[in-house]
């Protein structure tokens, strides 16, 4: 046959290709390759059978061929091969030996100096051997050696930038800290018409920077720049509207505590994209702190419609009978999305709280211990841990666990908090002040709801030190965030009380008594505040010590 002839048949494979029609692409890839014998075509004729789904005949082909060993293309289509029908041992044997060190450098390369076949000289490639690595972990992971998927992750990402997906194995497995997901973005050789990947891997790297150093980031690609091309701009301006960079940005808000701007955020984003992953998940996080059962029942359906074998799809379902209080069937499903995919971290912070919920302490635990070891760059397990020994009123140990979530996300406002309610129970009253006013200086945002309790605690705090106006000050801004809390209502009271304004603290024990009519402490207390105020002329010291015992 003419090499003209031959040239046609290679164009109808790769026709065949792009229209997704597989068993044709094999049948004329088979017949190219034995009319030539060329490695390039015995290579396509792989390719071929692989995206048709014949791994075990591609991996043959290959394997067979005197090119396999010294050819990178052939290798990794070979392992990819092995890695569809998950040997992972023999993926690994085939990519060869190599080492890699702490910070993701290829130490040892001997196997990978060997020569490799351009596909098309005209297109951007990403290094073949940022796939080899990436491939390796992921055979690392399958195994469950985390910590060698890590090293072989970073090892991906260095050796091209372009290698999104190891980037994101990184990032949503919770592999790195936040300080080592610096580090690493530092150390990427992003080209100079690459600057918008470095500002947009930023974005998705944990948002745990101050808040201005975040909306920086964010502005970077939103905004366009005076200086730059027109052709720039267009394409900035399109990449203001793009539904990751609005992803990222909703999953900052949930990080700051702002459920209701998150859900309207991604409410939109699943408008445009329903079936966009990241935003699906976000978006149940923030129904589920804001209550909506509605939605998250709605979103549990469609999921599990549309992707039964997805872990997300069951977490859905189990974060409906959470927020409806049905914990037994919370657990079983958020159990069934961590047996579908062990790497999904909120099904296991979800099982964990789900036994929470029902003061199961030992079976929360051991949840949480679990995704604290699968998940080393998430700080959530190690603080839940922390909650449960202050539970059990076991202080000492829940103040070096929530330290030790400190460690991982240094400015999270509710790791402070706990750690300013850790030091109150342990009659540290000052060191619990300190903390809470800290918790009060790295909320992002202008007070909300969330942070009722936060102030409420600063004035517990502050009224043990007998800082009376303060305390007062407080207890007052709390209550501009919620008049439902009785907490709030009975220690305005109190302080109050303490400080002999027994009118305004008969009002606050009424009022605390309408949200609760049989709270003992607050019932004993305004007999006492009766009782003071018909008697003013009478000190009540020993009332009031009497009292301070009570709350």
């Amino acid at each position: 046959m003419k090499e003209e002839e031959i040239e046609k048949l290679r164009g109808v494979v790769r026709d065949c290709v792009s229209k997704h029609l597989y068993s044709s692409a094999i049948f004329f890839a088979d017949k190219v390759a034995a009319f030539t014998a060329d490695p390039a075509d015995i290579y396509m004729q792989a390719q071929a059978l692989y995206l048709g789904r014949h791994y075990r005949r591609a991996f043959h082909l290959l394997n067979a061929s005197q090119i396999v060993l010294r050819d990178l293309r052939f290798r990794y289509l070979a392992a990819k091969c092995l890695e569809e029908l998950k040997e992972w041992d023999q993926c690994l044997l085939m990519l060869g030996d190599a080492k890699v060190d702490e910070h993701g450098n290829i130490t040892d390369t001997r196997d990978l100096n060997i020569m490799y076949l351009d596909k098309d000289g005209e297109d951007r490639e990403i290094n073949i051997l940022a796939a080899i690595c990436f491939l390796r972990g992921k055979a690392y992971e399958a195994l469950e050696n985390r910590a060698q998927a890590r090293l072989w992750y970073k090892a991906a990402i260095k050796a091209d930038p372009l290698c999104y997906e190891a980037l994101e194995c990184l990032t949503e497995n919770h592999m790195l800290t936040c300080e080592e997901e610096t580090r690493l973005l530092s150390s990427l050789n992003c080209g100079s018409e690459d600057g918008w990947l470095s500002s947009f891997y930023t974005c998705l790297m944990k948002k745990y920077d101050k808040k201005n150093v975040i909306e920086t980031k964010f502005r970077e690609l939103e905004q366009e720049d005076a200086d730059t091309n027109s052709s720039e701009k267009t394409f900035l301006c399109t990449l203001r509207n793009n539904t990751d960079l609005l992803a990222c940005k909703a999953e900052y808000y949930h990080q700051c505590g702002e459920y209701q701007k998150c859900f309207q955020l991604t409410s939109v984003l699943l408008e445009k994209d329903p079936f966009h992953m990241k935003c699906t998940q976000i978006h149940l996080a923030a129904a589920m702190e804001l209550g909506h059962s509605n939605e998250l029942y709605l979103m549990a359906c469609n999921l599990v419609k549309d992707y039964p074998q997805k872990a997300l799809s069951w977490f859905a379902v189990g974060c409906y009978y959470y927020c409806i209080k049905k914990f037994d069937q919370s657990r079983r499903y958020f159990s069934k999305a961590t047996s579908l995919d062990g790497s999904f971290a909120p099904a296991w912070i979800g099982y964990g709280n789900a036994y929470a919920a029902q003061e199961e302490g030992d079976q929360a635990m051991s949840a949480y211990r679990t995704a604290a070891r699968l998940f080393p760059g998430c700080h959530l397990p190690t603080m839940y841990i922390g909650m449960e020994y202050m539970r059990t009123h076991s202080f000492k140990l829940a103040e070096q666990f929530f330290m030790q979530a400190r460690a991982i996300w240094p400015s999270d406002p509710l790791v402070y908090n706990e750690l300013g309610v850790v030091a109150y129970n342990m009659k540290e009253y000052d060191k619990a002040v300190w903390w809470f006013e800290r918790t009060l200086g790295l909320i992002a945002s202008s007070l909300s709801e969330t942070w009722e309790p936060t102030l409420v605690n600063l004035a517990h705090a502050l009224r043990k030190l007998k800082r009376y106006n303060e305390a007062v000050t407080y207890y007052e801004k709390a209550l501009a965030l919620s008049t439902r809390s009785l907490s709030t209502y009975a220690g305005l009271a109190y302080t109050y009380h303490l400080q002999n304004n027994f009118t305004a603290a008969i009002a606050y024990y009424h009022k605390a008594l309408r949200l609760k009519p049989d709270d003992q402490f607050c019932t004993e207390m305004l007999t006492l505040a009766l009782v003071d105020e018909s008697h003013l002329g009478i000190s009540n010291n020993s009332d009031f010590h009497r009292s301070e015992l009570l709350f």
